[in-house]
């Protein structure tokens, strides 16, 4: 049994991907395989008679519009929605924000495309960048196969040009809402002070271990003694002056040996009573005797040590800065988005 089972709660790995210069939506083609079990009636044709949900300028937003970007979420809703009442109710809000969001995104586009005053010049997407973008569909989203991508568009009535114009529009789109994001990403140390003062309970944190350990598992019919004696060598070895870590790395059988047993900041709630209990009360730089159990013999090490309390502005300064830049992004759209609104023409169905 490896150590990662001492730990009640899933130690959880994110990824985080880098943003392309230009956010493009998905160009996915529809399945041609019929499902098993109908879907879930839309109610899209009930909602707007004539086809139209809106026009935003002189875009018209269509039922297939808004189809095509509700179908890949109505799993998620049926998954979430508890009943039938609840799965319409969703449904409807979710029908909305969309017809909000296609509106958005033709005022958006319309005032990139917008004549600015003085001398400066209309801008525009590189006509290169937009052939690079339609390469890049066409290679992960139609195998490089003209044949599919044509069929696509025939089964969406489209015409070449109407994508690339789609496309475009798509760039310019993702380009407007970054630089938009962009705007707001200085924000002053009063600021960051003035929020930690407001908001101190939130950078409440519990007592913690940064956390080594070494594990011996326990073969089939290995005793206590056994284990003991292992673990006793290890003891000798700290004494006579190595290090946890390269100990950890040359005999420990956990998941972390490769790391010298690091298992990073542990609180209480995530180990074992077994675990928990003698390693905090440790101070850094002490190791527990050997702790015997059932899967195996164990010895912790405190890497670090921090205690419950409010942590110093000085160690969260970083994560409220980041907190305000969202919170000032959110609202700097909003208002980008209010002005767009009211500037533009939108007429609802």
């Amino acid at each position: 049994m490896s150590g990662s089972c001492l730990f009640p709660r899933a130690l959880a790995l994110v990824c985080f991907t880098c943003a392309l210069p230009f956010a493009v939506r998905a160009q996915t083609p529809a399945p041609t395989a019929a499902p098993t079990t109908p879907p879930p009636a839309d109610h899209l044709e009930l909602r707007f008679a004539n086809g139209i949900a809106a026009v935003a300028e002189a875009k018209i937003i269509t039922v297939d519009d808004i189809r095509r970007e509700i179908t890949p979420l109505i799993p998620q809703l049926q998954r979430d929605a508890h009943s039938e009442k609840e799965f319409n109710e969703k449904i409807e809000a979710l029908q909305e924000d969309i017809v909000q969001n296609l509106i958005d995104r033709v005022l958006i586009v319309k005032e990139f495309y917008k004549e600015k005053d003085g001398d400066q010049p209309k801008r525009q997407i590189p006509a290169s960048y937009i052939d690079n973008q339609i390469d890049e569909i066409m290679i992960t989203q139609f195998d490089n196969d003209r044949s599919k991508f044509l069929a696509y568009l025939r089964g969406r009535g489209k015409t070449t040009r109407e994508y690339r114009r789609e496309v475009e529009e798509d760039m310019v789109y993702g380009y407007m809402r970054q630089q938009q994001r962009k705007s707001q990403s200085i924000v002053s140390p009063v600021k960051v002070e003035t929020y930690y003062a407001e908001n101190k309970d939130k950078f409440f944190q519990e007592d913690g271990v940064h956390l080594r350990l070494i594990q011996f598992r326990r073969e089939e019919g290995e005793t206590d003694q056994a284990l003991l004696i292992k673990s006793n060598d290890v003891l000798a070895r700290l004494k006579a002056g190595e290090k946890f870590e390269d100990i950890a790395k040359e005999v420990s059988q956990d998941t972390r040996r490769s790391k010298g047993g690091d298992w990073g900041w542990q609180k209480r709630s995530d180990l074992k009573a077994e675990l928990s209990e003698p390693l905090f009360q440790l101070a850094k730089g002490e190791g527990t005797q050997p702790i015997v159990m059932p899967e195996g013999a164990f010895l912790l090490y405190v890497e670090d040590r921090r205690f419950a309390g409010i942590q110093p502005i000085t160690e969260v300064r970083d994560d409220i800065e980041r907190t305000l830049v969202q919170q000032m992004a959110r609202e700097s759209q909003d208002r980008w988005l209010e002005r767009l609104r009211r500037n533009g023409y939108v007429k609802h169905y």
